[in-house]
């Protein structure tokens, strides 16, 4: 029988926490058991194959320091002080103002008051280093009782290793630099929780409810119940997913979808909550409840793909655990064992001990992972990618597979003319212009697609007279004193001026997913303007550079038809295309692509890409033209809507993980040699202390030169 336990825990924001939860849950239930979704702060144990209760569980959560208390499907709100929410924020500030103070105290001093000064100097480092290491310590204590060696208890030895030989001012760097790792990391997930509330600003918050004696009541869409009748106004957001009974309209569906132009919408075509009428009335079917729409399921879904993807330690974190017991067990052993065992002087072999554990702490090892991420993350952030977080650095640089979105991805996100077909004499700027005068009081995209176009071939606008609205087909009006329409194919059909030719030029246009506006009058037809989305100029270039850096697999997924897709993949140089898709056929493809090829990025714009962006391995959004959500959900954000950035990134992350991995290399080379030599008797614990603070100078200056990337 199931027996699945979910809590609420306050406190869990990253990789952190997690890992403390696991320490104390893993041997009650097993990890498999165990999920983690840190946006909402939600653990679920599936406690089916064990006796374990939720008493057990929530004094295990205690043990780690945390607290829980059972989930609720809606938990009242949490009232915290202004310190809870802020606490980590303060504190890292705090940390590095008294770092920083401390160095101009002690770099500034001069005799003969000098020895007053450092003691100053002292202070203030102590107070960096006790606000840095404020959410540490307790953890690391915590850890030295459990005798389960972590990253705190790394970093205490650290800055209890750098004030014990006299180095403060390094005490009191590692202490901030740390802090900021962890802050930028928390950050980071509370970001990608705004996205849910993001999603939910889509609902509109009442529907229109038509009763049976046909009047119109207003409720929350909450209230109303399968097979209910809601009217649509125009410019309204549809509040619930169902069927058109009633009127034609086109429906802007981008924030499903991802579909670049309206779709029109008739009689028994379905429509989803959350998209946007257009100029016309529609009446709806509801065909599922407000907690079962396609919006609600995008909402849900953001949620599960965060809590799918497990927060990875560092490796560093990892090396801690042998790292740190041995080097304190060395120390003890090469403390005691020569004198008892070897008759060797106690002063001599404590004197050694003291070298091992000065150059054995483990401040470069420590400091060259954080200075580094630091670097990389302001070197990004000037190239216009803001990288959410350390995290987030190393991924690019072992991606295998990326999947794109099409629209406003590889394509510009909005409609323009890419066709003009002039008939029966007119020629193009007759076509523009008579289009253009029609158009120009309309927001619709396309409208607004050709009035933009008349306006960049430098045409003046001719007034069009007696104008009015065709409802749900397209406009009219009188122009240089003549009557003119305009309006879709269907609209041409149901006028009867189309002739077998035109027919088939309009097929053919639509079948590669253009969008057509066809203009005429009483007497003939004057033509057609076709509309596209065009592709980004980069597009092309950007795809065969991510394979020239080794990108196996680079995927298509769209909403949008499958002559469109087709057209726009073959333009660009795609591997595979994947067309047609809802959210969730996303969210499954990206899910294929990380089972086949374990790091793959998901780069999109748009709502509907949102729990796409959450599934992979790492999602990337377009920050300029994407939404809210998916810019929220995402881990990183191309402010500048530059494809080309992506290649950018892939080589700025090999840098980085190459310097990193240079830093941590000689850090532990450094710190291996003078091993030897103190065991040879040679080093001494002044060599010790210059070695050490020389690392750790030279690991920081290696790391800063990821800010000139």
């Amino acid at each position: 029988m199931s027996k699945k336990l979910e809590f609420r825990v306050q406190g869990m924001d990253c990789a952190e926490e997690v890992g403390l939860l696991k320490r104390e849950l893993v041997p009650l239930v097993g990890e498999d058991s165990l999920g983690f979704d840190l946006l909402n702060r939600k653990l679920s144990v599936d406690a089916s194959d064990s006796t374990t209760t939720p008493s057990d569980i929530e004094a295990a959560i205690k043990r780690s320091g945390l607290t829980a208390v059972l989930w609720q499907d809606t938990p009242t709100a949490i009232s915290q002080s202004f310190w809870s929410q802020h606490q980590r924020t303060i504190l890292t500030a705090t940390s590095g103002f008294f770092a920083l103070s401390g160095y101009v105290v002690e770099f500034t001093a001069t005799a003969p008051v000098s020895a007053m000064w450092l003691t100053v100097a002292k202070a203030f480092y102590a107070i960096s280093i006790l606000a840095g290491c404020g959410m540490v310590f307790p953890k690391a204590w915590r850890s030295l009782v459990l005798l389960r060696p972590d990253m705190n208890l790394l970093m205490t030895v650290a800055v209890s290793g750098a004030m014990l030989i006299g180095e403060w001012s390094e005490g009191a760097t590692v202490a901030f630099l740390f802090s900021l790792s962890l802050l930028l990391e928390s950050w980071s997930v509370g970001r990608a929780r705004n996205a849910i509330s993001k999603l939910m600003d889509l609902s509109p918050p009442m529907a229109n409810l038509k009763l049976a004696g046909g009047e119109i009541q207003t409720v929350p869409p909450a209230e109303v119940t399968v097979g209910s009748i809601v009217v649509i106004r125009p410019g309204d957001k549809l509040p619930l997913d169902g069927k058109v009974i009633a009127g034609s309209s086109s429906v802007n569906q981008a924030s499903i979808t991802g579909e670049s132009v309206p779709v029109e919408k008739k009689v028994g075509d379905v429509v989803f909550a959350g998209t946007i009428n257009g100029d016309g009335l529609l009446e709806v079917e509801t065909t599922k409840i407000a907690s079962d729409t396609m919006l609600a399921q995008i909402i849900r879904m953001v949620g599960d793909a965060q809590s799918k993807r497990a927060p990875s330690e560092m490796w560093v974190e990892k090396f801690a655990a042998i790292y740190t017991p041995a080097v304190m067990i060395a120390a003890i052993l090469v403390f005691i064992v020569p004198p008892l065992l070897l008759g060797g002087a106690w002063s001599d072999w404590i004197y050694r001990a003291l070298v091992l554990l000065v150059i054995a702490c483990p401040c470069a090892l420590v400091i060259s992972t954080p200075v580094s991420i630091v670097a990389a993350l302001a070197a990004a952030a000037r190239h216009g990618v803001l990288i959410k977080g350390g995290l987030f650095v190393e991924i690019p640089s072992k991606l295998r597979a990326i999947a794109l979105d099409k629209t406003g991805t590889i394509t510009m996100g909005k409609p323009s003319v890419v066709q003009l077909v002039p008939m029966n004499g007119h020629d193009e700027e007759e076509l523009l212009l008579r289009a253009g005068a029609l158009e120009q009081s309309s927001t619709h995209p396309l409208a607004l697609a050709i009035v933009a176009e008349v306006n960049s071939r430098g045409y003046k606008l001719p007034v069009a007279e007696q104008f009015g609205i065709i409802q749900g087909k397209g406009a009219k009006g009188t122009i240089d004193g003549k009557m003119y329409w305009l309006g879709s194919h269907r609209y041409l059909e149901e006028r009867g001026q189309e002739t077998p030719d035109v027919h088939e030029q309009l097929e053919a246009l639509q079948a590669a997913g253009r969008s057509i506006v066809v203009v005429g009058n009483d007497a003939h037809v004057c033509g057609f303007i076709a509309l596209g989305d065009a592709i980004r100029p980069e597009s092309a270039d950007t795809i065969a550079e991510l394979h020239r850096l080794g990108v196996e697999k680079v995927v298509m997924l769209t909403g949008d038809n499958a002559g469109t897709a087709s057209l726009v993949s073959k333009a660009v140089g795609i591997d595979e295309v994947q067309a047609e898709l809802l959210p969730e056929d996303k969210v499954n493809a990206v899910a294929n692509l990380v089972e086949r090829y374990d790091q793959v990025a998901m780069i999109g714009d748009g709502v509907n890409d949102a729990p796409a962006l959450a599934r992979a391995t790492i999602g990337i959004a377009m920050g300029a033209v994407g939404s809210d959500a998916a810019i929220e959900t995402a881990d990183i954000a191309l402010m500048s809507d530059e494809l080309a950035k992506v290649p950018w990134l892939i080589n700025h992350s090999r840098r980085a993980m190459a310097i990193i991995k240079q830093n941590i290399i000689f850090s532990l080379a450094i710190k291996s040699l003078f091993v030897v030599l103190t065991f040879a008797g040679v080093s001494s614990l002044w060599g010790a202390i210059a070695a050490d603070t020389g690392a750790s100078l030279l690991v920081v200056a290696n790391g800063l030169r990821l800010l000139k990337a």
